[in-house]
This record gives C-alpha cells, sequence and structure tokens, in this order.
C-alpha cells in the first residue's frame, strides 16, 4: 500500500483538518473528502472527529485550556456528502477542570450534525485510579484475520472508508460476508491507520464507528446511517494497534443501539461508545 504521508501531515489529519476564518470567531471551514465515504455519505466517525477538532480549538485556547475530548454526543441530521463544510462553534462553560462546548456542521446552509462535548486534559489522569470489569476482546493477531482486501467487491464498492484504514477483522465474525451470520450481533477486530499515524483521542472517535455495522451479523443487509453517536475517551491511546468490538443487544423495527468498545496496545480501554442507526433493509 502507498505511503500517504506528504508533507501535509497524515490523511486522517488532512481529512479532519479546520480552518479558522478570518473575521469570525468561533467560525471554521473544512474541506470534505469523499474518501472517507461509506455508503452514500461520509462515515459518522470522521465526521465527529472533525467536530471534535473544531471544538479543541475553541475550548483549547489559553493556558487553562482544555483539548482533549472527554465525551461528545452529535446528531446527524442529514446526509454529509464531499465538498466545503463550515462549522460553528459556541463555548457554554468553560470551568477549571472541564469545559463544554457545541458545534453546528453546515454545507450549503443545511445542517448536517450538530454535537455537545465536555473537553479537559487526559494527561491529568494518566495516573490516575482505575477500577474495570472490562476485559479487552479476544482476538487472534492481525495476520490472521481478515483484511480489507478480502471483503466482497459489492461491499468494496460502497464503502471507499476501507482504503483509508487497515482494518482486520476476527474471521468469527465475518460469516455474514459469506452468507453465514452468527446472528450473535457481533462484529470485532483490529484497527490502525496505513500511513503510520499513531492513535490519539480524535483517532478514537473514528475507531469507535470504523467497523461494519452489527446488523450484518443479524443476517439484515443494508448500511445502517448513524442518527446519534456517543463517545466517551478514558485515555489517551499507547500507540500501536487498537482492539475494537462492536456489539448490538436489540434490533426492532428498523432501529438499532450498537455499543463499541476501544482497547489500546497496552490493554487499556481508551474508548467506549453507544450509537443509535437506522437501519435500511434490502429488500
Amino acid at each position: 500500500m502507498r505511503d500517504r504521508e506528504t508533507d501535509q501531515g497524515y490523511e486522517f489529519d488532512r481529512g479532519t483538518a479546520v480552518l479558522a476564518r478570518s473575521g469570525e470567531p468561533s467560525v471554521f471551514d473544512a474541506e470534505l473528502d469523499g474518501g472517507w465515504r461509506i455508503g452514500k455519505g461520509i462515515n459518522g466517525g470522521l465526521l465527529l472527529a472533525l467536530a471534535a477538532r473544531a471544538l479543541a480549538a475553541e475550548l483549547g485556547g489559553g493556558e487553562d485550556g482544555h483539548s482533549d475530548p472527554f465525551s461528545i454526543t452529535a446528531y446527524y441530521l442529514s446526509t454529509s456528502t464531499a465538498g466545503p463544510a463550515e462549522l460553528r462553534t459556541e463555548t457554554l462553560r468553560r470551568g477549571r477542570t472541564v469545559s463544554t462546548g457545541t458545534v453546528s456542521m453546515l454545507q450549503g446552509g443545511e445542517e448536517r450534525l450538530r454535537a455537545i462535548a465536555t473537553y479537559g486534559d487526559l494527561d491529568r489522569h494518566a495516573a490516575g485510579d482505575i477500577r474495570t470489569s472490562a476485559t479487552p476482546p479476544n482476538l487472534p493477531p492481525p495476520e490472521k484475520c481478515v483484511g480489507a482486501e478480502l471483503a466482497p467487491p459489492s461491499f468494496v464498492e460502497q464503502a471507499e472508508l476501507l482504503s483509508r484504514l487497515d482494518l482486520r477483522l476476527d474471521p468469527d465474525t465475518v460469516g455474514w460476508a459469506m452468507g453465514a451470520p452468527s446472528g450473535r450481533g457481533v462484529i470485532q477486530g483490529w484497527l490502525r491507520m496505513p500511513d503510520g499515524r499513531e492513535p490519539d483521542p480524535l483517532l478514537l472517535l473514528l475507531a469507535a464507528d470504523a467497523l461494519p455495522p452489527t446488523s450484518f451479523d443479524l443476517g439484515i443487509g443494508g448500511w445502517a446511517p448513524t442518527l446519534e453517536l456517543t463517545v466517551h475517551v478514558r485515555a489517551k491511546p499507547a500507540p500501536g494497534w487498537l482492539r475494537i468490538v462492536h456489539s448490538t443487544r436489540n434490533f426492532a423495527d428498523g432501529y438499532m443501539e450498537e455499543d463499541a468498545e476501544v482497547w489500546d496496545s497496552s490493554g487499556r480501554l481508551v474508548a467506549q461508545s453507544r450509537q443509535l442507526a437506522r437501519v435500511r433493509t434490502q429488500r
């Protein structure tokens, strides 16, 4: 795979770059790249990371600024497409430990996404007390998992996003790709960026929405556009592969919830998420 790093930085950073608009405080411009498309629109995790970068610029200023997303919730109001986008941010509260703000993303005057988030400084909590009953997913090593090059051609055609990720899925959770879904509603695997970019809090937001929809493992074809996505970032991830597990426990009348856990190479749970998606079933 070709090296995508250039003088402009890594591909993920270019895809989530924001530029402060001159003369308009708290307004940023961005360019959505169609290479992050999944189905008919830009991937929701990439859009969340873009919105989060704008909020980091809004809330991270000054000596006491807060640059790391602790919790961010986005509502996807309409399909985002390749092309220019405008992000409008607002600080709701600036505190000593955390700050809260909102961001709205528009294209052609139509609002595509609105998010509210609480930001802080993850470095302050790096050595804090940790008590968890969660355990990382048990996965075969990446070289024994299923890469995008083995995905069905019809799937790849609808998911340009796959060319931007080094995604390796657990063979036990890809039966759906061969017409034999397990019915458990679980998909899990490894993720890293093919150009060598190491994970950070913003990349965790993409990771939380990077795997195929778990409805595939229920035997339900068709894409699952996200209506609402909440991500909790628990720590800055260590360099290396991320382990991700997505699961759903309830599909009803065309809607499902999907939970995700993201674990770093040190075995730490670094992000958790839940989203509501509308599943477009194929007839």
